[in-house]
């Protein structure tokens, strides 16, 4: 079958790589018809190179159509329309008993100290094929897969595997009181559905920030305050113009949206990079111990939010060495909450959404279609924002 691999800092390629097969009686194969392309792939095509090896296949937000079940896997059949999470999770541990699939007890990442494998994703979890590809191969199917109905296009549930439950947990965690504010920083396919959902569970203002045009305009047509960072003189400045609406005192809940990419961290960015160009038997250990991640989005939330106010983080952060403005953080009583999304925690209050018309925009949300064969241009045109580039879907050839 056709897949996207990781080959090196910003180099994947499409290749012909083995089908995928039952390996497990609680695996699935399923032929995907949709993948998309995550802000969380841009980490591994550059910021977190140490952990990849070449030939690793890519992605985790896919839909398709079962085509094989093991044995233990009795609530699929071959011919069902299924979205499959990001995060493999068994459903009867301890940990998704609680609802905290992505810390799954069955397939946590022991040996790397980390929670639940995830699809195409370092052998930090699990170096799990991914699904940028023809075929994927699913375990803990007996829990994983989401069936969704026939007749809609794939947009209208492809992003239950990953953009709708990120940005859903994301505004739970921000717990935006009744009648109070949300601030978004960073605007890419997960801030916008943040807020976005924050508008249809009645936010009535949520001040959206980035730096990209494309992405300001799409926030403001749903109805969220746009505030473009480049047309201040410093971060203080936008923070003061967000207080002046605020009653002086800041919003009631920030999202940091963007991780450890953030614009204007530049000494972390040039550490990432440095990293990165080591060979990986050097890179992997330095990183494991000494990385750092770029905190611009995160310090701009920390000085946004009012005191005693919440912090919602959806954006990937990585690092082991970071400096956090604790002081600031215990004097202003702010409240962190963070983590991978647990998607099937929230997929049953999502579906709702996308089964009586389409309140979040899903069917026009993807700004470009690309076929799997293009992965090369759609890595580059995402990672660059050219080309209005903010949601990539991409098609396996049939």
């Amino acid at each position: 079958m056709k897949a996207v691999t990781w080959q090196g800092r910003r180099d994947v390629r499409v290749e012909d790589v083995p089908d995928p097969g039952i390996e497990q009686p609680t695996d699935a194969v399923v032929r995907i018809t949709s993948t998309g392309l995550c802000g969380s792939d841009l980490h591994l095509y550059e910021v977190l190179t140490p952990f990849m090896t070449p030939g690793d296949i890519l992605g985790h937000e896919p839909m398709g159509v079962v085509e094989e079940t093991g044995s233990e896997v009795t609530n699929l059949s071959p011919g069902d329309r299924v979205v499959v999470p990001f995060q493999i999770s068994c459903g009867h541990c301890f940990m998704c008993s609680a609802g905290l699939m992505t810390q799954c007890e069955t397939t946590q990442v022991t040996g790397e100290g980390m929670g639940a494998a995830l699809f195409g994703y370092t052998r930090l979890y699990g170096a799990v094929p991914g699904a940028q590809a023809e075929y994927l191969r699913v375990p803990q199917a007996q829990f994983g897969p989401i069936k969704v109905p026939e007749g809609p296009a794939d947009d209208r549930f492809v992003y239950l595997s990953d953009v709708l439950p990120t940005a859903w947990q994301a505004v739970a965690y921000a717990a935006v009181p009744p009648g109070g504010t949300l601030a978004v920083l960073g605007l890419g396919p997960i801030g916008d559905m943040c807020c976005r959902i924050a508008r249809a569970q009645g936010v009535e203002r949520v001040f959206g920030v980035d730096l990209v045009p494309e992405r300001l305009a799409r926030a403001s047509q749903r109805g969220t305050e746009a505030y473009d960072l480049r047309v201040y003189d410093d971060e203080k400045e936008l923070v003061r113009a967000i207080q002046d609406e605020t009653g002086g005192r800041g919003p009631d809940a920030v999202i940091d949206a963007v991780g450890t990419e953030a614009h204007g961290s530049a000494a972390a960015k040039l550490a990432q990079t440095a990293t990165g160009l080591l060979p990986r038997r050097l890179g992997g250990p330095l990183a494991e111990r000494f990385a750092v991640d770029r905190l611009g989005a995160l310090h701009l939330a920390i000085d946004l939010v009012r005191r005693g106010g919440t912090i919602s983080l959806s954006g990937v952060y990585g690092g082991m060495a970071d400096p956090m403005p604790m002081l600031t953080l215990f004097d202003k009583q702010i409240q962190l909450r963070m983590g991978q999304a647990n998607v099937r925690r929230w997929t049953d209050s999502i579906l709702p959404l996308l089964t009586d018309g389409d309140p979040l925009g899903v069917d026009d949300f993807a700004t470009h279609r690309l076929p799997l064969a293009d992965a090369e241009r759609a890595y580059a045109i995402f990672q660059q924002k050219q080309d209005g580039a903010v949601k990539i879907l991409m098609e396996p050839a049939r």
